[in-house]
């Protein structure tokens, strides 16, 4: 199909789905998870050969498991339809009422965006998680996966437009079969066709998107997140929270890459890191003052800037919650950041000041997720401040309008 043509469908698929019911919506989404559940085994078949092309091209460990899907994780992305199924309906809602003196009633009511696209590299549960959001909200999406996954992401998508279709317009779901870079830079300049872009990936990627497109978008994905480890801290505490914010998956954007430690309990903190880390075979880097306490390699610049995506993580020896704060705010992507201290005046300034998406007092930052926050899914994690900040959840893709109810009024 030409782009041209795929676009057109996209906008007929809008107008059709800006008519439909909740009640076709939800019937059109259980009838993926069923799909999902009976084509199990094809699925896992069609994911190993993207699997084995990738380690063909020889991509890192960590690449690889964000390409990979399970029967775990199919049973996640099945369960996430169901939790979809059973949210809240927030297509039409009225979210604000207001009665003037000369007698207009005005309504905010939530309405889908229109078109959505969404550009992603490597994760194919993407294809499925934005897929089934867009359908719960009434809107369209156009997919553009990378091509480390593209057998995954035309399974799961040509699946879903075959569950879906004596429900909703099939092209509510709409897949750009090819790989083709120069499809990617016209998608982003069809704003008389798209509404909304959501790039999903690298900061080569977000960066690429953010330079080029004509579409509004929102900024999400890229994540260098921060722990900070108060002279207050819980040590055990601290390193448990560690532990979890690094090892549990290093290659999500919620994962930590940068621990800070206060001075006055460098020698026992860093001790506890180094031995708990070492043992899990994570590759440490610190500074000058770092390596006074503990044998590792040396942190460059280029360290604490660096989102890893893997099993290494940068250590870094702060004077005081001031050269923390100032360390995350010059380093940070704006995702998530958490402090460690039972000082709850030194948390608050921490919470007050720090100026990103999501911070965290004593809690690991792999929370920053949408079924974590309630949200049932998610659609990315904008670091964008305008229209949506944080997990996006079924509200943060939707926008709203102005119903205005008058008898006669005139200005």
């Amino acid at each position: 199909m030409e782009l041209k043509e795929l676009l057109e469908k996209a906008k007929k698929a809008k107008y059709d789905m800006a008519k439909s019911t909740n009640d076709l919506r939800n019937k059109a989404l259980k009838n993926i998870a069923l799909k999902l559940e009976e084509m199990r085994d094809f699925i896992l078949e069609t994911n190993k050969i993207d699997i084995l092309n990738a380690h063909k091209s020889n991509y890192e460990a960590s690449f690889i498991e964000r390409l990979t899907l399970t029967e775990n994780r199919i049973d996640m992305l099945v369960d996430s339809v169901y939790k979809i199924i059973s949210l809240e309906d927030y297509n039409g809602k009225i979210v604000e009422k207001i009665q003037r003196p000369n007698g207009l009633i005005i309504e905010k009511v939530l309405v889908p965006f229109g078109t959505l696209l969404t550009i992603f590299e490597s994760r194919p549960n993407v294809t499925v998680d934005i897929s089934i959001m867009s359908i719960k909200t009434g809107n369209t999406v156009i997919l553009k996966g990378g091509k480390e996954a593209i057998n995954t992401n035309r399974c799961l998508s040509s699946i879903m437009r075959e569950a879906i279709k004596e429900y909703i317009n099939p092209d509510s779901i709409l897949f750009i079969d090819s790989i083709d870079r120069n499809i990617t830079e016209e998608l982003l300049k069809s704003n008389e066709y798209i509404d909304l872009l959501i790039p999903r990936g690298s900061k080569n990627l977000i960066d690429y998107c953010v330079k080029n497109s004509k579409v509004p978008f929102i900024e999400t994905g890229a994540g260098n997140c921060h722990l900070y480890i108060h002279e207050d801290a819980d040590l055990d505490m601290a390193l448990k929270i560690a532990i979890n914010a690094k090892y549990s998956r290093p290659s999500v954007c919620n994962a930590i890459e940068t621990i800070l430690v206060d001075k006055k309990i460098a020698e026992n903190a860093l001790k506890l890191i180094y031995n708990s880390f070492s043992n899990l075979n994570i590759e440490m880097r610190g500074c000058d003052e770092t390596l006074k306490y503990i044998n590792i390699n040396k942190a460059t610049e280029e360290d604490y800037y660096k989102e890893y995506n893997d099993y290494i993580i940068a250590i870094k020896v702060v004077e005081d919650y001031h050269e923390a704060i100032n360390h995350i705010s010059k380093y940070s992507t704006k995702h998530s950041e958490t402090i460690v201290t039972e000082n709850k005046n030194i948390a608050a300034i921490f919470l007050n000041e720090i100026d990103s998406a999501c911070i965290y007092h004593n809690a690991s930052t792999r929370f920053t997720d949408g079924g974590c926050f309630g949200f049932g899914a998610e659609i990315g994690i904008s670091t964008s401040k305008l229209h949506a900040r944080g997990p996006m959840g079924l509200k943060e893709i939707m926008t709203y309008k102005y119903k205005i109810y008058g008898n006669g009024e005139v200005r």
